[in-house]
């Protein structure tokens, strides 16, 4: 796998670039800020970005979505010491494939970067709790009981979704699962509230928020 690494700390680079090529990557560039990664993104057109958020001049949240756009099969993973809620939701609605956080042990970064390869996402497990507790709270919020009772979490967190007018694409991105799987729970979801469709599911999900 082709990588660039971003981040602001030379140490920090170099320590990476020779983590990564102990094993079966290939470190193709180095930037320290976030105009030099977009720059280098759309140059070398990179497999994956390993990108750090606090950097001087463009932060990494603000060049992560220009960096999809100049690199658009990259995917990009977010290698930080800022776990916080705020910067894991910006980073997710940027279009980070994972988040990192640096107190990781080297082989399971390593992992996670193998796990991206093959289509996976990459969470540290303080971010996957604190993605978990925001799953929690906003549950089945804005579902009727009626609704919520007959579907499960995930498909719950779905049609929720949908509800925003997001697609297949975007549900996947922001969930951090497969476009694939989306489309079992939209089809798992549809057979329970008894509708053939998108539309008729919302149509459902506004009746019963109006009773």
């Amino acid at each position: 796998m082709r990588i660039l690494i971003v981040d602001d700390h030379p140490i920090t680079r170099g320590a990476l670039a020779a983590l990564l090529g102990q094993h079966d990557f290939s470190v193709v560039g180095e930037a320290g800020d976030g105009e030099t990664a977009i720059e280098l993104a759309r140059s070398l057109q990179p497999q994956l970005v390993l990108l750090d958020l606090s950097m001087p001049g463009l932060s990494g949240l603000e060049a992560l979505p220009r960096i999809r756009d100049a690199a658009p099969d990259c995917e990009v993973v977010v290698l930080t010491a800022s776990g916080t809620e705020e910067n894991l939701l910006s980073a997710i609605r940027g279009g980070a494939a994972g988040y990192l956080l640096k107190s990781e042990p080297p082989e399971r970064i390593v992992a996670f970067l193998r796990g991206v390869g093959d289509g996976e996402a990459a969470l540290s497990g303080e971010v996957a709790r604190r993605l978990l507790e925001q799953v929690r709270e906003g549950g089945t919020r804005g579902v009727p009981d009626e609704i919520a009772g007959s579907l499960s979490a995930r498909e719950v967190e779905v049609l929720l979704l949908l509800d925003e007018h997001l697609g297949t694409d975007e549900i996947a991105a922001r969930l951090f699962i497969s476009e694939h799987t989306v489309r079992s729970h939209v089809k798992s979801l549809l057979r329970k509230l008894n509708v053939s469709s998108r539309r008729e599911a919302l149509e459902a999900l506004n009746s019963a928020r109006a009773a």
